[in-house]
């Protein structure tokens, strides 16, 4: 095989690992500008309210099956939780209990029509979350504290900051 025949191998040779090398950067390139439009796209209003801001609730998801909705302000992790009472009505509240909250063990998991504080015991009806204040069981957030409309319900970052207390030692 002649020089020139060698050379032309290698230059095909090299112009197919451009290729590829072009091909590659081409297809990363398209995944971080998709990670990136995800990303942008996302970070508008949550309405899960795992992040600072106001905590929105969409009442279209809210059962009478508690759900949890994960809050953080500052370096300190907060819980509201939202369920549909007997009476068709959204009751909210935070998930700590009033008295077991500092214990990090007062939060409420449910079990049937009840919420069970996971520190004492205690069972609280969720026909009740908001209409019974103090004691051990749920903080209640009323009407008064939280805006709603058809299709939210709005607890202002101002509100949830205020009460971040009730969540300084929680390990949930």
């Amino acid at each position: 095989m002649g020089k020139a025949a060698l050379t032309n191998k290698k230059m095909q040779a090299v112009q197919k690992t451009k290729k590829y090398t072009f091909v590659a950067v081409g297809v990363i390139a398209v995944l971080i500008i998709g990670f990136i439009i995800i990303k942008l796209s996302t970070s508008g209003e949550d309405t899960t309210g795992a992040a600072s801001g106001d905590l929105k609730i969409l009442k279209s998801e809210i059962t009478e099956t508690a759900k949890f909705y994960s809050y953080k302000t500052g370096k300190t992790n907060m819980e509201v939780l939202a369920v549909k009472a007997s009476d068709g009505t959204i009751r909210t509240a935070f998930n700590t209990c009033q008295i077991c909250y500092d214990s990090g063990r007062g939060y409420y998991e449910q079990q049937g029509e009840e919420l069970v504080c996971q520190n004492c015991g205690n069972r609280f009806h969720i026909d009740q979350i908001e209409k019974i204040r103090g004691g051990c069981n749920p903080a209640p957030i009323v009407k008064e504290n939280r805006a709603e409309d058809d299709e939210f319900i709005v607890i202002s970052q101002d509100f949830m900051e205020e009460y971040k207390g009730l969540f300084g030692n929680w390990r949930k």
